[in-house]
């Protein structure tokens, strides 16, 4: 008479490992996967650091637009002008004194 003892099958202990691999694998790649909870962060930091950009950059556009306004033909600040034609051609009046 043989004596029998209960033993768990070696397909038992392959499906868990195989099942604790697959588990392992996709909660890594959900939380530091290119689709991942980080990455998502990562995204949303850049996401409003560049829409602060884009602000400073619309400002700027519009400072360069009201300066070009000021400079046209319709609308001449003399003011402006004069400050321009000092600063790009070095133009100075015959009744100032230069100090550099």
């Amino acid at each position: 008479m043989t004596i029998r003892t209960a033993r768990p099958s070696f397909g038992v202990l392959i499906f868990f490992a195989v099942t604790l691999s697959l588990s392992a694998y996709f909660t890594f790649a959900a939380v530091q996967g290119d689709f991942g909870l980080f990455r998502r962060a990562e995204i949303t930091v850049e996401g409003e650091k560049l829409e602060r950009e884009v602000e400073e950059l619309r400002a700027e556009v519009a400072r360069m637009e009201n300066l070009t306004l000021r400079l046209s033909d319709e609308f001449l600040d003399l003011d402006l002008l004069d400050q321009q034609a000092r600063d790009v051609l070095g133009l100075v009046r015959s009744d100032e004194i230069v100090v550099n």
